[in-house]
């Protein structure tokens, strides 16, 4: 089975979404993968110094992918109301939250191979009533009903290079990091993990680290129990699991070149601990995925960048990987 095209929705319309997603069709029209956009056609003429000449609106996949070489194709469902680059706005909500869950019907349904997601800003959305802390909580609630591989709620995946990192708690207060990090949140985390490497990854015997809580994971409990009581029963449960799960290690020797060839993937406790060395390694070209979910999703490891918009300055790197990630996955998942 060959993958159709994506589905990449349009994110935040007053961030730099809009600008990237066109210039990501412009690097990749010749060669793919191609991508349907699900947004707003008015959004994307205003973001491309071609106007409207370059973009086509389409009903379905499969005449996306027909005419992707020569247009930019768009799954049409327009704003309610007008946006201004840089100004972000909670009238812009509801049709964000349209895209999003139109492209999770559509990757549900086999009609896409996948979906990549522009950047989206929370503050807008909280203002709306959105009640997720973000795309990877809201993509969770909108696949429940078919996720895969007894996943117990998805699982935030960063590459960049040769570094794959994923995380047990994700958009967290450091102050409550400590009391929800548990041993079935790790596991979790860590199975989630081994199965996604074999499944999207292709790598039949995954091998899975485990980073520490506290400064040099604890120096044996001198500085934390953290990894005593918790982290290391959760690795030895991975292991009873029959995943090749090791650790727990001091986040600050992890990600070292000689340590990244030990391991295929890392789980980390929180949100910094995993997207620092993923920003410091390639800042450009990092992409979010998320695992545990019964459809393929990618998004570019940046955010809206209202300071930017409208300017032309902002780069594409990073969703053209996220684009190009997904269309791997989606392929390796059909081979498989």
């Amino acid at each position: 089975m060959k993958p159709g095209p994506l589905a990449l929705t349009l994110g935040d319309p007053a961030g730099v979404g809009p600008e990237i997603v066109v210039k990501a069709w412009h690097a990749l029209r010749a060669a793919g993968p191609a991508f349907m956009v699900v947004g707003d056609f008015q959004a994307l003429a205003s973001a491309s110094s071609a106007g409207a000449a370059i973009i086509q609106r389409v009903t379905t996949p499969d005449e996306a992918g027909r005419l992707f070489a020569s247009a930019l194709p768009v799954l049409d469902l327009p704003l309610r109301a007008p946006v201004v680059a840089g100004q972000p706005s909670a009238a812009a909500a509801p049709a964000i939250v349209q895209w999003i869950e139109t492209a999770v019907g559509l990757a549900l349904r086999g009609d896409v191979a996948g979906v990549v997601t522009a950047p989206i800003a929370k503050a807008p959305l909280y203002e709306a009533g959105f009640k997720f802390p973000g795309h990877t909580e809201f993509l969770g609630e909108l696949t429940e009903a078919t996720r895969y591989d007894g996943a117990r709620g998805p699982v935030m995946m960063l590459t960049a290079a040769d570094l794959r990192v994923t995380l047990v708690t994700i958009h967290t207060p450091l102050a409550k990091v400590p009391g929800l990090v548990t041993i079935d949140r790790i596991v979790n985390a860590g199975l989630v993990t081994a199965q996604a490497l074999r499944r999207d990854f292709g790598i039949a015997a995954p091998r899975v680290a485990v980073a520490g809580l506290n400064p040099h994971a604890g120096e044996s409990g001198g500085i934390g129990r953290e990894e005593i009581e918790v982290v290391e029963p959760a690795v030895r449960a991975l292991r009873d699991l029959g995943v090749n799960a090791s650790g727990p290690y001091p986040a600050d020797t992890l990600f070292p070149e000689e340590m990244r060839a030990k391991y295929d993937a890392a789980v980390c406790l929180y949100h910094d601990q995993a997207l620092i060395p993923v920003k410091m390694l390639d800042f450009w070209g990092g992409v979010n995925v998320t695992l545990g979910l019964p459809i393929v999703r990618t998004s570019p490891d940046h955010g809206t960048a209202f300071d930017i918009a409208g300017r032309g300055l902002a780069r594409p790197d990073s969703l053209i990987a996220a684009v190009r990630l997904a269309d791997r996955i989606a392929r390796q998942r059909a081979g498989a």
